[in-house]
């Protein structure tokens, strides 16, 4: 028979975070809370999923069938194949993103700089062209309202994609992240 164990609640503050993130501590057994805020419950979890299933319905299948070509094409390029990589996995971020953010990783240099503006050039001004159509069409209804502050968001994340990298809001480093869910 399994015995139940209260569950151990620690707040996390963003310098801490960093800290142990950056010195390699193991913080992922501990329940982190992102900038302070309570422990996020079951009626949070079941939003999130909600406002998945709805953008997934409304503007994630499209926007991720728009990355996906994207990524295809990049592939028969052959030498943009690394664009192709970072538009699959932004695919899989706009499939599903509430509950996701990206951070900005501490260890990308002046390649991710350089393949950012290439990136821009070839793919990501129509991919956020995308993202900014469908967030006005969104705004529209009321509904749609943080929909539409979503796709606001992955505009940014569609402009320079290089350098980043997705995780879910309860991992530690998501209180420095850019773009949140």
């Amino acid at each position: 028979m399994r015995q139940n164990h209260p569950r151990r609640v620690a707040r996390v503050t963003r310098d801490q975070a960093s800290v142990d993130v950056s010195q390699g501590h193991e913080i992922a057994s501990i329940s982190c809370v992102r900038r302070g805020a309570p422990v996020k419950g079951w009626g949070e979890r079941v939003m999130r999923a909600i406002l998945n299933v709805i953008w997934l319905l409304l503007c994630g299948l499209w926007m991720a069938i728009g990355y996906i070509a994207a990524g295809l094409l990049c592939f028969v390029l052959i030498i943009t194949i690394p664009f192709g990589i970072a538009a699959f996995r932004i695919a899989a971020y706009v499939l599903w993103p509430f509950g996701r953010t990206t951070e900005i990783r501490r260890d990308s240099g002046v390649g991710s700089l350089v393949g950012n503006v290439l990136w821009v050039i070839l793919f990501g001004w129509w991919l956020a062209l995308g993202h900014l159509v469908t967030g006005v069409l969104l705004c529209l209804t009321i509904i749609g309202i943080p929909l539409g502050i979503g796709n606001f968001k992955l505009a940014a994340v569609a402009i320079a994609p290089l350098g980043k990298e997705i995780v879910p809001t309860t991992d530690p480093r998501a209180a420095l992240g850019t773009v949140s869910f």
